[in-house]
């Protein structure tokens, strides 16, 4: 008998492959045998992703030092649990377009009441498509990611601290955002239960997205409080201007390519 995955030569008895550590599937599928997988990765009080999403709460270092510095079994991998956390935002952006299209109405009403702008502003404000945001959300979360990342490691690496690369500071960002994502999924969607306007819930969700960053790096580069502070804050500064570099490129591109007219 062979390995599936790897092809090495396996005794009949063993039950993990010597090799790539692969469990050995010996059974037909059935449902019973998918129920059992689902508990042992997502329902088990013991499965990867519950501790994963856990720890990353509790102690953030662990799990994104531990997988930069080898520790691969113990939590989900970065890449499986981003790709897990889009999955539930693929899953609100379902529920919002097709069951509460109405928490997506931005009222030239609301924006006044929330904004206090000027008449002519509102007015222009009724013209905004939210669903190129909601239907975009996937590739948007995506796209910030390198775009954080290259924040987070420019400022520590301009303050001298060189200790990870900007390959590690993506998976700092990788885990961080998935974390951040799965939150704002599963809070979205009880908070659009029960009737709240889609920009409300957003402007709840957004300081606590903000917080646990500046949490997760004092707790990942073991700085203290002033430290962290001063650090997030010009990182968020850094995070701005290379939004901006990359709206004027795009703008400028768009502009020459004749999409619109200034």
């Amino acid at each position: 008998m062979n390995c599936k995955n790897c092809n090495k030569t396996l005794k009949a008895s063993q039950k993990f492959c010597d090799e790539c550590g692969a469990k050995i599937i010996q059974n037909r599928l059935k449902p019973q045998v998918l129920a059992q997988q689902v508990n042992e990765q997502f329902i088990s009080i013991d499965n990867k992703f519950l501790r994963t999403f856990i720890d990353l709460f509790r102690q953030p270092e662990t799990v994104i030092v531990g997988y930069i510095n080898g520790t691969r079994k113990k939590y989900i991998d970065v890449l499986q649990y981003f790709a897990i956390a889009l999955t539930l935002a693929g899953i609100q952006v379902f529920l919002l377009t097709t069951f509460f299209r109405d928490a997506l109405d931005f009222t030239p009403e609301f924006a006044k009441a929330i904004e206090n702008m000027p008449e002519k502003n509102i007015n222009s404000m009724a013209g905004l498509n939210p669903d190129f945001f909601t239907k975009h959300q996937g590739l948007i979360y995506i796209l910030g990611v390198p775009v954080s990342s290259l924040a987070t490691w420019l400022v520590y690496f301009i303050l001298g601290d060189k200790r990870f690369n900007f390959t590690e500071h993506l998976v700092i960002n990788l885990y961080y955002s998935a974390q951040i994502i799965i939150i704002t999924a599963v809070f979205s969607i009880l908070f659009l239960v029960i009737g709240m306007n889609y920009l409300i819930v957003s402007t709840i969700l957004g300081l606590p997205t903000f917080i646990y960053l500046a949490y997760v790096l004092k707790k990942v580069f073991k700085e203290d409080f002033w430290n962290t502070v001063a650090k997030f804050l010009i990182v968020m500064v850094f995070y701005m201007v290379i939004y901006f570099i990359l709206i004027t490129i795009a703008a400028i591109v768009l502009f020459f390519n004749g999409y619109f007219k200034i």
